[in-house]
């Protein structure tokens, strides 16, 4: 077989369509989809990307329920009033993703611009408030969350660059590709993906952290100064996947599709500076005596199971995490005796019945998170910040030499179960099992778009009781109803409520307070180019 048949042959193996955009190419099923051999001489282009402006009204999010022994709130509340109940929000980004093809179409750049990402509209007025007339331009208005090269070879798709990180469900790992998505992950990476025996594999070499970096003598191009301290991680993973229109295809013809996946992550790091990312009163010169052992090794293994048919979809992922630190110590010189280990697993599970271009389809998800007995979910403790008090929302999970276990399964801030309770007041779900049934109702789809009307009820519980604030399992009940329009033209529009009910784990025992309902509207307008 002559060499352009092989590679035409592996292009058509590897280039499993999407409805999604090329630049997207957020995980290793994405690698290389897009690469087509053909006989042009010229580069050619692919943009697309949206603008989307997001408002919100946010009513009594923190309950009602007073403050922890530590003096937390669950939720910010009007500084000029704390007795007030609402606060208010706008916001915008513009998402630009650019592919770039060489002639032959064998080699592919690809880059992701967010700018004015996440900005609060009216937040930068120029001069006195009162007398502003515009708005001041941003000197770091443009965010490079992506760029990286694909090329194809004989044997698979090398990629290389900065690029996005997804899996399965992105329980563990998001993008951040969704419309509502706030954040998402990046890895400087080198990717090799092959087909063979069926399966898609990869296996990919991370640069996680690299630094303290000093200019060469010519100004330019830094050099690191200190590989002791350098992050690295390795993953390896297989995967049976079609994607999105041989999905497509398959439902069509009434034939069920059978998707699977697993990978095993390991990252470690030898040595330390925390002088180079813990917060001090001046600068701290760098010298050897900064460099410290740490000792940290983790794995990470995730499993992901799709399973569609002509009137449903079920879709699994879970992972299970172990890590250990051998020296947990902050402190150049300071010693500590024991070291820290972590332990955690997490599950998440989708469902959806009938016919999904139906006029009604329902389902139900759930998920766990595990968690740890230590006060607070643990979901963003503070460098720094002191062991909780029983009662906290947010505190460490390890109090050395006391407690040196860290058992809370975090999921990723960006897969979205609800719209308050883990979103907003906790920031991801963590130390917690929920529910999650759900319908939709699609009122009209016609030509010109398409008017869904969406219900979810969330009804959540916690691991460990002594993580929250009040110290009970039950967490509360929040019905997510939505209205969501999208025309041909790329247009769409969302309102989106939510109805907290809370239950006693949030309640302030200490202060016998009860935890109060809780509301929340928001309007998303999205314009796709």
């Amino acid at each position: 077989m002559s060499t352009k048949k092989s590679l035409t042959a592996l292009a058509t193996l590897l280039a499993v369509s999407s409805l999604a955009s090329p630049a997207y190419a957020t995980g290793f099923t994405d690698i290389g989809q897009d690469i087509r051999l053909h006989d042009d001489d010229e580069f050619s282009l692919e943009l697309d990307g949206y603008l989307r402006v997001r408002g919100e009204i946010l009513h009594n999010l923190d309950l009602d329920r007073g403050a922890s022994p530590s003096g937390q709130v669950l939720f910010p509340v009007p500084i000029d009033d704390p007795q007030a109940q609402t606060l208010y929000e706008t916001d915008m980004r513009v998402r630009t993703d650019l592919a770039i093809y060489a002639p032959g179409g064998t080699v592919a750049l690809k880059l992701r611009l967010d700018t004015l990402d996440n900005l609060a509209l009216g937040s930068t007025p120029d001069g006195a408030p009162s007398a502003s007339t515009t708005q001041r331009a941003l000197e770091n208005a443009i965010h490079v969350r992506r760029a990286y090269g694909e090329v194809l070879t004989p044997i698979g798709i090398l990629a290389a660059g900065r690029m996005g990180n997804q899996w399965g469900l992105g329980m563990l790992a998001n993008g951040g590709d969704c419309a509502d998505c706030d954040s998402g992950d990046a890895q400087d990476r080198i990717a090799f993906v092959t087909p063979l025996a069926g399966h898609l594999w990869a296996a990919s070499f991370d640069l996680t952290s690299s630094g303290p970096q000093i200019p060469r003598r010519s100004g330019f191009r830094p050099i690191d100064i200190t590989p002791v301290d350098d992050v690295r991680t390795v993953t390896f993973a297989v995967m049976n996947w079609l994607g999105e229109e041989p999905r497509l295809r398959r439902h069509r013809a009434g034939r069920t599709t059978f998707e699977y996946g697993a990978y095993v992550s390991h990252r470690w790091q030898d040595g330390d500076i925390p002088a180079t990312y813990v917060p001090t009163a001046s600068a701290i010169t760098l010298t050897p005596q900064q460099v410290m052992p740490r000792g940290f090794q983790a794995t990470a293994v995730d499993l992901w199971l799709r399973v569609q048919g002509p009137e449903f979809r079920i879709e699994l992922e879970a992972a299970y995490l172990h890590g250990s630190v051998a020296q947990s110590s902050l402190v150049p010189g300071v010693l500590l005796r024991d070291g820290v280990t972590s332990n955690q697993f997490g599950a998440a599970l989708e469902s959806d019945f009938l016919d999904p271009n139906g006029p009604f389809t329902f389902g139900l998800a759930a998920g766990l998170a595990s968690g740890d007995p230590a006060p607070g979910f643990g979901a963003y403790p503070r460098l720094g910040q002191s062991y909780g008090q029983p009662g906290d929302i947010e505190a460490p999970q390890a109090n050395i030499p006391y407690d040196n276990t860290i058992d809370n399964f975090r999921f990723h801030p960006d897969y979205r179960i609800d719209r308050i309770l883990f979103r907003e007041i906790i920031g991801t779900v963590t130390d917690a099992f929920y529910f999650r049934p759900h319908a939709r109702y699609r009122a009209f789809d016609e030509p010109f778009g398409r008017l869904d009307f969406m219900l979810y009820a969330v009804s959540s519980f916690a691991m460990e009781p002594t993580s929250t604030p009040g110290n009970d399992r039950p967490l509360g009940l929040e019905l997510d109803p939505s209205l969501y329009y999208q025309s041909r033209e790329g247009f769409a529009v969302a309102l989106d409520y939510a109805f907290l009910v809370p239950f006693s784990g949030l309640d302030n025992p200490v202060m016998g307070l009860r935890a109060q309902p809780a509301q929340l509207a928001r309007l998303r307008l999205m314009y796709g180019f």
